[in-house]
């Protein structure tokens, strides 16, 4: 079946805004881009704001920017905000804090990382339309660099790069999936990179959504030169 003949199902999003941007030296999610000046967070909220399978969203930071996020809502019509939230000491605490924020009737809770505002309705539609199908889904794009497995300073081998792909957010789950994974995690002090490796630890598959390469993590400062290059370029409409 097309993702243009599914029936969407009810879409919650829970945005990661707790990390303390210390690759960067100083609180990027607050950063103004470009020439508009606006809030790199404002940008990935706004993304969620026009998407129009998303009906709600729970903002996850901390508790001395939970006044800065308001703002954030207030001053660029963010109607969708339903939470702005504390966040835990992880960013899987944070994940979870959110998704319990979640109205009951969620069919589908999409998690994306407040970072990455380059995100494109369109993707955020794609990857809840795959998890409406397959119960999980996350976007990804295919590795286009060469890789290699490395010890101790000195390359060992050369990974074959044709199953390996990027995973980026948003990700999205059925709910009790993705809480009872995340439960499983942090029950057994498990490390994730991910809220797609939770489930996978625990066998659930996970179908892969076709990314945008655009949309990459701002964590070091020459991303954010790419960011406002690239919305300047869009003229800051999505």
């Amino acid at each position: 079946m097309k993702r243009s003949e599914l029936k969407p199902k009810i879409a919650n999003a829970v945005i990661t805004a707790a990390g303390y941007g210390t690759r960067m030296g100083f609180d990027k999610l607050f950063t103004p881009l470009g020439e508009s000046g606006i809030p790199l967070l404002a940008v990935t909220l706004r993304a969620f704001e026009n998407c129009a399978l998303i009906r709600g969203v729970v903002v996850v930071t901390r508790s001395e920017r939970i006044a800065d996020t308001n703002a954030i809502r207030k001053a660029y019509g963010l109607s969708k905000i339903t939470h702005i939230l504390t966040g835990g000491e992880t960013r899987s605490e944070s994940v979870q804090t959110g998704l319990y924020a979640l109205a009951a009737d969620t069919d589908i809770a999409v998690i994306h990382d407040g970072a990455r505002p380059l995100v494109t309705p369109k993707l955020i539609a794609n990857v809840i339309l795959d998890a409406s199908v397959h119960g999980a889904a996350i976007a990804a794009i295919p590795v286009s660099d060469t890789v290699k497995h490395v010890m101790n300073g000195s390359v060992k081998r050369t990974v074959p790069r044709k199953t390996l792909y990027r995973a980026q957010t948003p990700q999205a789950f059925e709910p009790g999936l993705i809480k009872a994974a995340l439960h499983s995690a942090s029950e057994n002090d498990t490390a994730l990179t991910d809220d797609a490796e939770a489930a996978e630890i625990l066998g659930f598959p996970v179908k892969i959504t076709e990314g945008e390469r655009a949309n990459i993590k701002i964590t070091y400062p020459e991303d954010l030169i790419f960011a406002e290059a690239y919305l300047e370029r869009l003229g800051n409409a999505r």
